[in-house]
Order: C-alpha cells, then structure tokens, then sequence
C-alpha cells in the first residue's frame, strides 16, 4: 500500500509539473502576444489590416457566391457593426474586430455595387453578322490592328441582347482611327473563359471591361457618319486615344525599328508594335515590367516633374526662403502625373499606380511620411473600392506586394546602405555609384521575392536573372529615359521633340542589348508547374503577416510560408488536359511529357505545357505513338483496360462508347454511352475546360467552374433562334484563338516591381 500511495504521489506530482510547465508557457506566449500588440497599436500598425479585411470580403463575393447576392444585407450588416464603434471604446480587441468585420462587408458591397455597373450583355454563341459601332480605341500592330468597338448595331440581335463593346482586330492596314464609325460584317465568339482549371479567365477580365464579344472584322470596311452624336465622355476617350496613336507614330518614325516601338510603349503604353521575339526577351532579362505603364513609369514621371519643379523654383531666392516650394512641387507633380495617366490611357495597372502614387505626394502636403504602410494601405483601400475585380488580378497582387516588401525592409536596407564618409568629389561620387548599384540590387531582390508567389501563380515562370537584368538596365531607365520622356512630351506642342526621341531611342537601344545578353544565358526563363490557389492563399496571407506588422509579431508569417512553399513545390499535375471546346487533349505520354491528341489550339496548348512546367512550344508537340487516329476520331491505350477516345463524327461513339474509358467529343454524346467518364458537349457546356488525374480508383476530373456556377461573367444572356440574314460558323479557328483568347495582349508579366 505504501508503495502505491508513493506511485500516486509521484503521479500527482508529475501531473503538476506538467501543468506548471504549460502554465509557464502560457503566460509567456500571452505576455508574447501583448507586447507586440502593444508596438502594432503605438506604431499604428492596426490600420493597414482595415484594408486587408476589404479586400477579404471582396474576395469572398467574387469566390464563395454564385450568382448576384442581395447589396442591402452586407450593407445592413456593416450599418450595424459601425453602430457600435463609439461603444468600444474601452475595449480595443473588440473594437478591432467590430472595425475588421464592418470593412469585409463594405468590401463585400463594393464587389455587388461594381458587378451592377459593369452588367452587360455577352455574346452567347459564336456568330458572323453585319456589325456597325464607334472606334473607341485602336491599337496598331505589325500587321493591322486590335480595336475597341461601341457597337451600335450587330446582325438582328435585340438591344437588350446585344454587346455593349467588342474588342475586334483586321489584318489589313487600313486609315482607321479612334472616333470613326464604322460598318463591317464581323465574326464574334463570346469572350474565352480559361484553357485549364485556375488558369487565366480572359471572359472575366473582359466583363469588367465591358466587352461582351471578341473577334476580328472580315472583307471591307467602311467609315461612315454616326446616326447620332455619341457621348461626351467617349469622343474624349476616342481624342485621347487619337493623340496617343500619333505620338506613337511619331516616336517610332524617330527610331525605327523594335527600339522605336519599346520606346514609344514606355511612353504611350500602347506595345501593339512590339514584336514577340523583343517581349521574350524583356521577359527573359525580368524587365518586361518596364514597358507596361505602371508603377515604375508613375513614380518616376512624378519624381522628374516634382525635381524639375523644386529646382526652377530653387533658382529664385525669395521664393526659395519664402514659399514651401517641396509642396509647391508636390501639387505640381500630382498635376503632371495625373495627366501622364490620362494620357497613356488610364489602364487598370496605371490606375492603381496613379493613386498609390497621389497618396504618397498628398502626404507631403500634409507634411507625412511619403512612404508608409498606411499610406499603402489608404491606396489601397481607393483602388478597390473602385475597381473591386483588381484583387484577383496579377497587376494588384504584384504591385501592392512589392511596395509592402519594400516599405517592411526600408530600415534594414538604409542600415546596409554605405554610410557618408569623406567630403571630397572623388568620395562622394564614389559612395553614389556604390548607394545606386547597392540600393537597386536590394531593392530589386525584395521586389522580387515579394511578387515571386503571384508572379509564378499567374504565369508559371521564373527568371533567376531579373535582379541583373533590373540592376543594369534600371539606370537607364531611371536617368535617361524617363527623363527623356518627359522632355519629350513638353517639346512635343512645338514640333521640338525629334531629337529627344532620337536620345531616348539610344537608351532604349542600350537597354535592349543589355536584355539580349541576359537571355542568351542558358535557363533565362525557368518554366514552373503551376500550383493550386491554396497554396497562393497561404504564400499570401505569409506576405502581410511579415510585411503589415511592426513588431515581432511579423515571424509568425514564417508558418504559412513554409506550408505555402511545400505545397507550390509539390503540386499535383494533371495526367490528361481537355479543351474546353473538345476540339483536342494533351495526354502524359510514357516519357512523362505531354502529347497531343486531336488539334487542340496552339495557345490552349501552350497554357497546358506551362502549366506541366514544361517549356515547349506547341510546334514541338506531337502526338503519342500509341495513339491511333482515322477520319472520324482517335484513340489511346494509356495501359491495359484504359482507353481514351476523341470522336470526331458521330459514327465512332459507337464503338468508343463500347470500349474507351473516357470519351471527349465536341458534340454530344448518344444516352447510352457506358464509358467510365464522358466529357461531350453538355459536359463542357456546363464545366468547361477540363483537367484529369488517373488514380487507382479511376480518373478524376477537375473542371474550370463547377456545374451549375455562373457568376456574371459567365452567364450568356438568352439569345433568340438566328434570323436567315444571322450566320453560325465553327465555334473557334486557330487565328480566332490566338487573337482573341490570348491573354499576353491584357495580362503579361509587366506589372510594378
């Protein structure tokens, strides 16, 4: 007894121990916990997750809804939760969760209220029709142009029915310019949802945009007088985008050639001249961004504005002792850079950059820190609130992330940066060479590791020679082009500005040499698997948590990075790929590459091949040599007792139907087909784009939207039976895909940096 009263005891006091130990821990992780909440709240760190929080209910309305959700509840709710705020006073917890909740339901309104401006009807079907409309933009290319159409008129299709914008491109150079009206028979197919489950959605994309059909413009056209005058807002538009189309002639006639064309997008923005070859190039030295008007071009606008400004007025004593010529410059420079953004089009990435950059002067108005989370936060909170569908794009995602980055590492990176030694001219022009190539390397590598999760999300690349191509070619840009630009543009009204073009088309000449060097090197550009929005979502919730905080309260982001890592570093690639017209598949062949079954578009093809991290063209694919193809289908043995089969014609579901696994058909399959998986017309109608894995218990499929779904974007809004005087055609040609469904003419790798 005396022995088992002593197990007890030694039993109890072990129990305690152990109850102690974690006490212990406990109070140390909450005194771990207060302190850093204590810094958040005395840094003012609390304010910028106001602006996460509104970006999470618009998340969550563009991703968790189906259809269109009521405005009055979210609304309602937030009404209420605000309600509360001057009662919350003594609690701060509280407080901050009233205030995170109430800011997910207005961002949650600000998606509804955003989805109700920008409703439009959308083409339902692939059709050929006489169109008439209003150029509203035009971008020219090397062959032909891409244009922006206020349609007036499309074959019969009623008003209600009909598409507000189409984007059309011809092939043949005509004298078109913006604020023509024009008539053409063209040939429209809805806009193009994604190649692959969680790839790129362009009829998203085209939504907000307001376009409701794409295409191009066949036989003659012709310009004729508008039946009535159009708005004032779009002859405005369509002058802007006139003015744009000279400049960019001009500057290209002062170069000639790609540098012509690069300079004249750095300028104008318009880059439909630029040639395919001169992008994979940019691409591959990591500085495509550069030629997108964003946020680069926006700073650096307003900061030659702003220096100019500051040092003309500096030049006059009085006014120098006098006035507050740094906020003098400030306004001017808000001035100058809001009018730069006009110019270039007011394209969604420039937009964001615009405000980000207008908080930033406003600040010094105000006598701010121009550079702060909050101010990020503030920019923020304005672009989406404006334009809510930005969070889901690359362009937010990647600028908003870069700057985050860069403002969490602002004092580690003063700390490195050489500090002032010696006073003579030999020292100081030494410690600015070392302070600018120092300053661009690091920042650049920040940038990059904070844009890396979406960078490689979106596009499935990775150029491990960015950070040399940035650090050579940013000089460049920073004191010589973008200087040149804005000389050029005020020489532009006298007829003066020939030969700052001529000057700025040497620098560009410089920056492309420098980025043919770097993408001769071998592995310029690393193609990627792409991996899945989960580990997106954690790679992202890691950046904030590291970036947002102030305190050391910013490590516990390190947990969600490494799961997020692990899991972008492991995806699960698909084994079968499906167009989502069933034209053709992509099947993992027993070399462990893709091969094509069918005719699948060249540009689905290549989005499949990226995805499989796999950096072919589609010429260089070709089809298995286990399959077997005839003029009404083919078909593939992938291993004993699994077959798939692509029908062609309708007179081989007889027989695939009988003895494939799967079968893929751009008609509809007859209702007693008894393969395993049946992907048909239906099928696709309702899924669209499909993915499969083979595992042990038999395929599964993974689709681009799931059965039933339809957010806006994808609702095709009912369309009558066609008129005799209507045409159909095909659903797709190969040009029509490339044209139309490509998504590097509206989301390439350019975003800020």
């Amino acid at each position: 007894m005396a022995q088992g009263s002593a197990r007890a005891m030694g039993a109890n006091a072990a129990a305690w121990s152990r109850r102690r130990s974690l006490s212990v821990l406990g109070d140390a992780a909450k005194e771990w916990w207060r302190r850093g909440l204590v810094r958040e709240v005395e840094q003012r760190r609390l304010f910028p997750w106001l602006a996460v929080a509104f970006g999470a209910g618009i998340l969550v309305c563009f991703t968790a809804t189906d259809g269109q959700p009521s405005l009055v509840a979210p609304l309602l709710v937030a009404t209420l939760l605000s309600a509360g705020v001057p009662f919350l006073g003594a609690r701060p917890v509280a407080l901050a969760v009233v205030l995170g909740l109430a800011a997910s339901f207005l961002g949650f309104s600000a998606a509804i209220l955003r989805l109700d401006r920008v409703a439009a009807p959308v083409l339902a079907r692939t059709t050929i029709a006489p169109l008439t409309g209003l150029v509203e933009a035009l971008d020219e290319r090397e062959v032909g142009a891409r244009l922006i159409v206020r349609v007036e008129s499309f074959g019969t299709l009623a008003p209600e029915r009909r598409p507000t914008r189409v984007r059309v491109s011809y092939k043949r150079a005509l004298a078109l310019k913006p604020g023509d009206f024009i008539s053409a028979t063209a040939r429209l197919l809805p806009p193009p949802e994604a190649a692959r489950p969680g790839g790129y959605d362009f009829a998203r994309d085209a939504y907000f945009r307001g376009i409701g059909a794409v295409g191009s413009l066949v036989g003659k056209i012709e310009v004729k007088p508008p039946p009535r005058p159009m708005p004032w807002t779009v002859s405005v538009a369509a002058a802007v985008d006139d003015a744009r189309n000279a400049l960019t002639r001009r500057i290209t006639d002062a170069n000639g050639g790609q540098a012509g064309a690069v300079a004249a997008a750095l300028v104008t923005g318009k880059r439909g001249l630029i040639n395919a070859e001169t992008n994979d190039i940019l691409r591959a030295a990591g500085i495509y961004h550069v030629v997108s008007i964003s946020g680069l071009h926006m700073v650096l606008a307003a900061g030659v504005v702003f220096w100019l400004v500051r040092a003309l007025l500096a030049l006059v004593p009085g006014l120098a002792l006098t006035w507050p010529i740094k906020k003098i410059a400030a306004g001017f420079a808000m001035v100058g850079v809001t009018a730069y953004c006009v110019f270039s089009g007011w394209d969604i990435a420039a937009e964001r950059s615009l405000i980000m950059t207008l908080v930033m002067l406003g600040a010094i108005l105000v006598d701010r820190p121009a550079l702060s989370m909050r101010n990020l936060a503030l920019a923020a909170l304005i672009a989406l609130a404006r334009e809510p569908e930005g969070l889901l794009g690359p362009s937010f995602q990647m600028s908003f992330g870069a700057v985050a980055g860069l403002i969490a590492c602002a004092t580690a990176l003063n700390r490195w940066m050489p500090q002032r030694e010696g006073h003579g001219l030999l020292a100081r022009a030494f410690r600015f060479v070392i302070v600018a190539v120092v300053g661009t390397l690091a920042t650049t590598l920040v940038a990059q590791i904070a844009t890396a999760p979406f960078a490689t999300y979106h596009f499935q690349t990775v150029q491990p020679f960015g950070i040399v191509g940035n650090a050579l070619t940013l000089p460049l840009v920073s004191l010589a082009v973008m200087p040149a630009a804005v000389l050029g543009i005020l020489a532009y009204p006298f007829a003066l500005d020939q030969p700052v073009w001529w000057a700025m088309g040497l620098a560009v000449r410089g920056m492309l040499t420098i980025s043919g060097w770097i993408s001769g090197f071998g592995h310029a550009t690393l193609v990627v698997p792409a991996y899945g929005s989960t580990a997106l979502g954690l790679l992202a919730i890691a950046l904030l948590l590291l970036t947002v905080p102030v305190s050391h309260l910013r490590w516990i982001g390190l947990a969600p990075a490494g799961i997020g890592m692990v899991l972008a570093a492991t995806p699960q690639r698909y084994d079968l790929y499906v167009d989502r017209e069933g034209t053709g598949a992509a099947l993992r062949d027993r070399d462990g590459r893709l091969a094509i079954l069918g005719k699948p578009p060249d540009f689905v093809l290549e989005q499949w091949l990226k995805a499989d991290g796999d950096s072919r063209k589609a010429g260089a694919v070709s089809a298995s040599d286990r399959s077997r193809c005839d003029p009404i289908g083919c078909t593939i043995e992938t291993e004993p007792g699994r077959a798939i089969a692509l029908v062609k014609d309708k007179r081989a579901f007889a027989e695939d139907c009988a003895r494939a696994t799967i079968v893929i058909a751009r008609r509809d399959a007859p209702p007693g087909c008894r393969a395993s998986l049946v992907i048909d017309r239906a099928y696709l109608a309702a899924r669209g784009a499909t993915a499969i894995r083979f595992t042990p218990d038999g395929p599964v499929a993974t689709s681009a939207r799931e059965p039933g779904s339809r957010p806006p974007w994808r609702r095709a809004w009912p369309e009558p039976a066609p008129k005799p005087s209507t045409q159909t055609a095909p659903s797709k040609t190969p040009d029509a895909e490339a044209e139309d469904g490509e998504p590097s003419a509206d989301v390439s790798p350019d975003q800020d940096q």
